[in-house]
């Protein structure tokens, strides 16, 4: 189907509803719009995949969470709080951070019409899309929706799919996990179009946070294939091979399984995100100097340029507010002097990239296999045969007693911050009021679905789930963000207690 022919056929979602941003309600049109096969980067790429030595894809992570500290205590952007109270912190940095999250709109026009080939990738919450709505910047969505929408500038800027609230997976509810990714689908219809939406087929979890519980992983990889998405970013300690190791060779895509206590098996490609959480990596723009020192791979039968995938904040610290632009400028315009940026060493975006190398023969099935970090032990307690929950489940709790590094946390780029380990008090409220969502919820959606999703309070009552599990809450310690989600807490419950 036609890049725009989604928009001709289905309704313009309105963004807003009675003030709540739109998470829920088109679960069938979304489907059938995401669930589209066709390639969404390959009739329009300018790159020469035979004449590429190697490719870098780099990804800016953009975000705030809603907190409930408005004049009232309203929900608002974290990023209209710091422009209320500039003398808090790092609270100066608001206006910085609002231009950051609007400049690449300018950078890649400027670029273009330079002669230049840039890429990018962007990734930003539902979180931060309704706070710049509700603060009044719809200055920055209209601007991002110049490089979303526009024909000329959509072969440069891929979007990257995430859960709405940046919730960490793998200590997300299980059954709000898909949840949060439709919400975000919903969401990002709502403001940039459905065709917009066809075009979203890569994945980025908050804090490339990946579970290593079977039951989990497998349900997020479930969710993401169901909403349409192909391939997920992974941070390189979060995955092993399928016998225990390091990967070998992380430039290139593998194919990551993820199989149940039940036994089931499915599989999703990713691309490898390589090093750590240092945002400096982008800003300097380290992909491309590290993409100029590798050369062609053999995959399979067919021989590729390797890729070097990157994701950091787009916005945070002072090396990204102030260096990036200038380093984004000089890296895209060296390129360019080798054949326009078409050969040699290039940028791409990671469906430009996977639909390149498979139109040139590769078979994602054919990709190295890798699995979630620690599941090698499990799978040499619970062979496939004997597989089963009460296994499963046995050799965790094995595991655990014997081995003290052994976890069922998942794990992410900052590997030196638990998301579990002292936050009883966010987390117990948190399974709480998921739980109680779902005993009000999940019976009046067997018999009434389409309609119950388009509820005021069935959407607001989803919103507050969400925006408990917002990852802040747990990243930034004990105190007020902790306040925070206590309030959060006893909001939703109210919700969920009178309104049902």
């Amino acid at each position: 189907m036609p890049t725009s022919s989604p928009s001709r056929t289905l309704p313009q979602l309105p963004e807003l509803i009675d003030g709540l941003p739109n998470i829920s309600g088109w679960e069938k049109e979304i489907i059938s719009v995401v669930q589209q096969n066709q390639p969404v980067f390959l009739p329009k790429t300018n790159i020469r995949l035979s004449e590429v030595q190697a490719g870098f894809a780099i990804a800016l992570h953009m975000h705030q969470p809603t907190i409930p500290a408005g004049y009232k205590g309203e929900l608002i952007s974290n990023l209209q709080y710091m422009f209320e109270h500039p003398q808090e912190g790092d609270n100066h940095n608001a206006a910085p951070f609002a231009n950051c999250y609007s400049r690449m709109a300018d950078l890649i026009p400027e670029l273009v019409a330079n002669g230049c080939n840039p890429r990018v990738m962007l990734d930003y919450s539902g979180n931060l899309l309704w706070g710049l709505r509700q603060m009044g910047r719809g200055d920055i969505l209209e601007n991002l929706k110049r490089i979303t929408i526009d024909p000329n500038y959509q072969p440069y800027v891929e979007w990257l799919g995430t859960m709405w609230s940046h919730a960490v997976v793998p200590s997300t509810p299980i059954p709000d996990i898909k949840l949060h990714i439709q919400a975000w689908q919903h969401h990002f219809a709502a403001i940039f179009g459905w065709s917009a939406l066809s075009r979203v087929k890569g994945f980025s979890p908050p804090e490339m946070h990946l579970p290593n519980h079977p039951d989990t992983f497998f349900e997020f990889i479930k969710a993401l294939k169901e909403c349409g998405y192909r391939w997920l970013l992974v941070q390189e300690h979060t995955i092993e091979t399928l016998t225990g190791q390091s990967l070998a060779y992380k430039h290139l895509p593998h194919r990551l399984i993820a199989r149940n206590s039940q036994g089931e098996e499915i599989s999703i490609t990713a691309l490898i995100k390589t090093q750590g959480s240092d945002t400096k990596l982008v800003a300097q723009m380290q992909p491309y100097y590290e993409a100029k020192t590798l050369s062609r791979q053999m995959l399979g039968s067919v021989s590729v340029p390797p890729i070097v995938s990157q994701i950091g904040d787009g916005e945070n610290g002072g090396v990204m507010m102030n260096e990036f632009p200038g380093a984004f400028l000089r890296a895209s315009h060296e390129i360019a002097q080798n054949n326009g940026g078409k050969s040699g060493i290039v940028a791409m975006t990671g469906t430009e990239y996977l639909e390149l190398i498979e139109a040139a023969g590769c078979n994602p099935d054919d990709y190295p296999t890798c699995q979630p970090i620690g599941q090698h032990q499990i799978w040499q307690r619970v062979k496939p045969e004997n597989c089963n929950p009460d296994a499963v489940a046995n050799a965790i709790t094995e595991l655990k007693q014997t081995n003290h590094n052994f976890h069922m946390d998942g794990a992410s780029w900052t590997n030196h911050i638990s998301w579990v380990k002292g936050y009883e008090n966010v987390l117990s409220p948190m399974n709480q009021l998921s739980a109680l969502f779902h005993e009000k919820v999940d019976p009046l959606l067997e018999s009434e679905a389409e309609s119950l999703t388009t509820q005021s309070r069935y959407r607001e009552a989803l919103l507050h789930n969400f925006l408990l599990q917002t990852s802040c809450f747990r990243y930034w310690g004990q105190g007020v963000w902790t306040d925070y989600a206590r309030e959060i807490y006893r909001r939703g419950e109210a919700i969920l207690q009178n309104q049902w």
